[in-house]
Parts: structure tokens; C-alpha cells; sequence
């Protein structure tokens, strides 16, 4: 396989795009769907679904979900994993969290208040509890009462029920209970946790598993030591690869990469989201593509080069540019930026505005489209 060249490796990341049949077939495909709070023009586990599932509306992953095979858990970062892949990560053994520091006596209130109803809203159970405010992992405050549910949710002693309206609502979580009495074998669920990996961000730079696999410490954090062993023999022994241009990749040993393979290459334009599995590796995305895409929601206005939520864009397997996506009085706003050398051609741009379209009917919008 010495012969592959970036082209191929384009190609066989394309495989993610398949199309899928439902988003449950979505879940089990990708088996995991990282999620973010920005909504630009729409939550990122809703970019990456639309990117897959036919007929996709923004929000239709929060409608369906109590009556999905899905539950909210950490892998490598927060998202939206099957029943079976929350099994590789449970029982999860955690410290002594920021909040059983400051508040020790919360998490056994909660506990118990969990204890006697099927779904508590972090509202009401402040609410009762009456407790102050703290900071959370995004910069901001939350109430006393959500950061406890969070740490039970993070222990495996709580579930996320459903989220109304972004908010996620919590209940027990019998299933991880029996988990805890039972679990699979850390072997098991270590070299599980590899391959999803590897299968997901596949083909993949080797030193970019890696990174992946440091951040999975935070679904296995008693294990984390036992995680990276779990990698080096699993990228050795169980999946295959070989160096283009100088860079060690790796995939499933099952897939079969072929140079000039185009197999499954969609020929229009597409603009997905910045998590998603196509771009999440910026290291790859700037090796296969020759230049490198920015996520600058975090970057300070003036430093930006990109925009607030650049989406990257896809013409055949090859990323030429981003655009920037907003809603303004019910109309889609839409600025693009291309790198250099990209003519934009009438095949581009009636690409263009057929995803415009698709992006349109997914936030129900109406059938104007405001370009600048």
C-alpha cells in the first residue's frame, strides 16, 4: 500500500458521509456524535446528522431521543453514544469533583431526590434544594443543584431523559447500575473504545489516535494509564496503514484503501459542521487538503480570519473553502471565503445554492436566501 497518496486517503474519509437511513442508523453507524451548545446556524450534533440522514430538521435528534438507542456521555469529548458504546465506558470510576469540595452535602441530596423521581428538571430541583451558584466547564455559572447532576450523569449514577429546549433533564440510570454489577472486561472495553476511534476519524494520522485516545481519558479516567497501553498494541497489532508523504496513517484493518479508488465519492458541494467526523482532525485536514481550517468561535473578533463558525466546504472529496451561516429575519445568510486558486465556476455555484437549499428546508426556513 506504499502507493497511496493523499487523494486516496480524501476519498476512503468521504465513507462517513454515507447516507443513512434514520438517525437511529446514524448512531449505531457512527457511534458516536459529538455535540457543542453554539447554534450557528444550528447545534453541531444536528450539522453532523443532516450531513447523513435524508430529510433531516434541526432539533429532530432532541425530539426523537427518549425513544432512541442513545443516551449523552463522554467519548472522546460530550455527545450522543448507542446503549453498547456507553457500556465500554461504564462503571466509571471518578474523584472528588470541584463540587463535592465546595458543597459536600449536595451530592447526597441530590442523590436521594433522584432516587424518588423518574425526571428532575435542574430548574426544579434547585428550585427545592435552594442552593447557590457556581462556575462551570464553559466559562459560565450554573446552580449547585446542575453541576451535582452533572458529577452523578458523569459517575453513571444519573441519565439524561430528554432536553427541552437545550436543557437537559435527568433521571436514574438503572441500565448503568446493572453495569456497575456486572461489567465487561477492561480489555474489552478498552480496545473497544480504539477501534470506535479509529473507525470514526479513520484514515487517520497515527499521532492523531493518539491525541484522540489521551482525550478518551476522560471516559475512563481510572484507566487512563491502561487506555494508552490499550493504543500502542491495538494501532501495532489490529489495524493497518501505511505512510503517505512521510505521515504514518492507520485505519480498520477490515477496510480496503486503493489508490484511485473513487468509490462512493459524492460528485456535488457540501458544508458540514466544524466537529464533524470529515474535519474534526485538523492535523489530517491540513495534510489531505494543503491548507488549514480554523474553528474561531473562541478567537477574538479581530484576529479572526475565518469568521465566528466557519463551515467547511466540500466539492467532490476536496475542501476549497468555508462559509458562515446565520439566520436573520427568517432569512439564511451565507458568506463564503475560498482558498486560493478555487474558480468559482456555475457547476460551484449552483452546488452552492443546492445546499443553501438543503441547509434552508433543515431550519425551516422559508424559500429566500440572502447572499453577501
Amino acid at each position: 500500500m506504499t502507493d497511496l497518496s493523499p487523494a486516496a486517503l480524501r476519498a476512503a474519509a468521504l465513507r462517513t458521509l454515507a447516507p443513512q437511513a434514520s438517525v437511529q442508523a446514524a448512531l449505531d453507524t457512527l457511534a458516536f456524535v459529538q455535540a457543542d451548545p453554539i447554534r450557528s446556524p444550528a447545534r453541531a450534533q444536528d450539522l453532523t446528522l443532516l450531513a447523513r440522514v435524508g430529510g433531516y430538521r434541526a432539533g429532530d435528534l432532541e425530539r426523537l431521543y427518549p425513544d432512541l438507542d442513545a443516551e449523552e456521555d463522554m467519548l472522546p469529548n460530550y455527545g450522543f453514544v448507542p446503549r453498547r458504546v456507553q457500556a465500554l465506558l461504564h462503571p466509571r470510576e471518578v474523584g472528588v469533583t470541584h463540587i463535592e469540595r465546595e458543597h459536600p452535602e449536595i451530592l447526597d441530596e441530590v442523590r436521594a431526590f433522584l432516587r424518588e423521581h423518574a425526571e428532575v428538571h435542574p430548574r426544579d430541583i434547585a428550585a427545592l434544594l435552594g442552593r447557590g451558584r457556581v462556575g462551570n466547564a464553559w466559562g459560565g455559572q450554573s446552580s449547585a443543584t446542575t453541576r451535582a447532576l452533572d458529577a452523578l450523569h458523569y459517575r453513571g449514577e444519573a441519565r439524561v431523559t430528554r432536553r427541552v429546549s437545550g436543557v437537559r433533564l435527568y433521571g436514574p440510570a438503572p441500565h448503568l447500575a446493572a453495569l456497575r454489577a456486572a461489567p465487561l472486561p477492561d480489555e474489552e472495553r478498552l480496545r473497544g473504545a480504539v477501534h470506535l476511534l479509529a473507525a470514526l476519524y479513520g484514515p487517520l494520522p497515527e499521532a492523531s489516535l493518539g491525541y484522540l485516545v489521551t482525550l478518551a481519558r476522560f471516559g475512563f479516567p481510572h484507566l487512563h494509564g491502561e487506555l494508552r497501553t490499550a493504543f500502542k498494541r491495538v494501532a501495532k497489532e489490529e489495524l493497518t496503514g501505511a505512510k503517505v508523504d512521510g505521515v504514518r496513517y492507520v485505519w480498520p484493518a477490515e477496510w480496503t484503501l486503493e489508490a484511485g479508488d473513487r468509490a462512493g465519492v459524492p460528485s456535488g458541494v457540501r458544508i458540514v459542521g466544524p466537529f464533524d467526523p470529515l474535519v474534526w482532525d485538523r492535523r489530517r485536514f491540513a495534510h489531505l487538503h494543503g491548507w488549514a481550517y480554523k474553528f474561531e468561535a473562541y478567537t477574538p473578533p479581530a484576529r479572526r480570519t475565518m469568521g465566528y463558525y466557519a463551515l467547511p466546504v466540500f466539492q467532490a472529496e476536496q475542501a476549497i473553502g468555508w462559509a458562515n451561516l446565520k439566520v436573520e429575519a427568517g432569512e439564511l445568510r451565507a458568506e463564503f471565503g475560498f482558498i486560493p486558486g478555487i474558480r468559482q465556476t456555475g457547476m460551484l455555484k449552483r452546488g452552492l445554492d443546492q445546499e443553501l437549499t438543503r441547509y434552508r428546508v433543515f431550519l425551516g426556513l422559508d424559500q429566500r436566501v440572502g447572499k453577501t
